[in-house]
């Protein structure tokens, strides 16, 4: 049996990643005049997250990757 029960995918973010996370997502909402509170704000949030938990900590290649811009 693995000694690894989660993958690092698992972990929490802590409140930097979060804050990096928050920026590209007013970002984008701002940019591509999405309302915050609605589904595709929530799918956009989605994605961002997993791109972050892939690696891309970059705000800009996350804007570019999350945007399609």
């Amino acid at each position: 049996m693995s000694d690894k029960l989660f993958s690092t995918r698992d972990e929490p973010l802590a409140s930097e990643d979060l804050d990096v996370c928050r920026r590209v997502h007013e970002a984008l909402c701002n940019g591509l005049n999405i309302d915050r509170s609605g589904a595709e704000a929530d799918r956009l949030g989605a994605l961002i997250i997993e791109l972050y938990r892939q690696g891309v900590h970059d705000e800009n290649q996350l804007r570019l990757l999350a945007g399609g811009r």
